[in-house]
């Protein structure tokens, strides 16, 4: 093995490593800081990988935008360690562990059926938009839009758990009713 794919391990383990960090923290600030190191050694990776148009939009948009954003909303709220709530349905984890086979399944069906064809190295020197965007609309589409339905049931699932039970609903909310 040569020193870059021992760098492209090292990194790979640290990005793998800080998402898990991101899932497990239990203080949100810790969470956040996680996935600011998350987005970096992806930002890395894409370098690695001769994708320095992808490093910079993961750097300026996720990092510089994203992460500073939940920052910010984090420090105006005040943040508590979280604690799970354990009256949820007994299905829920099964139906989540059977969605999540499913989705793994398809991406796998679609990694299996894709050709083998790479890229022009020459057309992605740095990472053109424009062949990326050919390539990641016209070959993998199936992947996208599997990424915006895990997308989706993220932001539900986010939505689900940041709700008030109703017995903990705000004074202001029932002088409106």
């Amino acid at each position: 093995m040569d020193f870059a794919m021992i760098f492209f391990i090292l990194v790979g383990a640290l990005s793998v490593a800080t998402a898990v960090g991101v899932v497990t923290s239990k203080v949100a600030v810790h969470s956040a800081l996680f996935l600011l190191v998350h987005f970096a050694t992806l930002a890395i990776l894409y370098v690695t990988l001769n994708a320095q148009f992808l490093a910079a939009a993961q750097i300026i948009v996720y990092a510089g935008g994203i992460v500073i954003l939940i920052l910010f909303v984090i420090m105006l709220i005040g943040s508590a360690p979280m604690e799970t709530r354990a009256g949820y349905r007994s299905w829920v984890p099964y139906a989540g562990l059977a969605l999540g086979v499913l989705m793994l399944a398809g991406m796998a069906l679609t990694i299996l059926q894709m050709p083998l064809t790479p890229l022009d190295p020459a057309a992605n020197q740095g990472g053109v938009p424009i062949v990326l965007g050919v390539e990641i609309y016209a070959q993998n589409i199936l992947l996208v839009q599997l990424a915006a339905v895990l997308l989706l049931v993220a932001l539900i699932g986010a939505l689900l758990l940041a709700r008030r039970p109703k017995s903990e609903e705000s004074p202001i909310s029932n002088l409106q009713s």
